[in-house]
């Protein structure tokens, strides 16, 4: 699943910036952390992915290990790794021309997305959790702001900007998104999608599972 992120919000991660959401939820005294921990509890199963497929969660079919250079930005912000996902909590309904779905679902505690990064090894790793919500769906359900998680807002979605060619598309229709990291520390932040502590060096390994 490509990921794209708004220039404005792409340089405000790269800066390091405090001021707005990049720290947000990553020290024990945050008012987050309990919440952080108990998803972590609550997703810690899939840690090993065949519960996840046992539950319902497929493979990406594309197979991609997600990096940031991949998404055409710097190879810095490391990656974000290989996805699996439930169909029925996105509500999926095409792949033509571009992957659309119906799905406005926001419980982490059921994420629709886990995030496997492969570990030397080759082995899969649980990283991180996501949910996926579709612009027009949401809107049509009467809502007019994005949907938040804990004063988290979601990363609204819509066409790569983050590359000088406006006719390349993330390949999703417009949706709003976010990850969270709690299974893996991200230095940028816990919202952030890429995480430079992840790469995706031992995916042939990882592809094959």
């Amino acid at each position: 699943m490509n990921r794209t992120l708004s220039a404005g919000v792409f340089l405000l991660v790269l800066s390091g910036c405090s001021g707005d959401r990049a720290d947000v939820a990553t020290t024990a005294n945050d008012p987050l952390a309990d919440v952080l921990e108990d998803l972590r509890a609550r997703t810690e199963r899939f840690q090993d992915v065949e519960v996840a497929l046992a539950e319902g969660y497929v493979r990406d079919p594309s197979g991609m290990c997600v990096t940031a250079a991949s998404e055409g930005f710097p190879a810095q912000l490391g990656a974000m790794g290989i996805h699996y996902f439930r169909p029925d909590l996105l509500g999926l309904t095409g792949d033509t021309p571009r992957v659309n779905g119906v799905g406005v679902h926001t419980d982490f505690n059921e994420p629709a997305v886990l995030i496997y990064f492969p570990a030397e090894d080759g082995s899969l790793q649980l990283g991180a959790i996501e949910n996926l919500v579709w612009e027009e769906a949401w809107k049509a359900a009467g809502n007019d702001a994005p949907p938040s998680f804990h004063g988290l807002e979601y990363w609204h979605m819509v066409d790569n900007v983050a590359t000088a060619d406006v006719d390349e598309a993330h390949g999703f229709e417009p949706h709003y998104e976010l990850h969270l990291w709690v299974h893996k520390e991200n230095p940028l932040g816990v919202w952030v999608p890429h995480n430079p502590d992840v790469n995706c060096g031992s995916h042939d390994m990882a592809a094959g599972e």
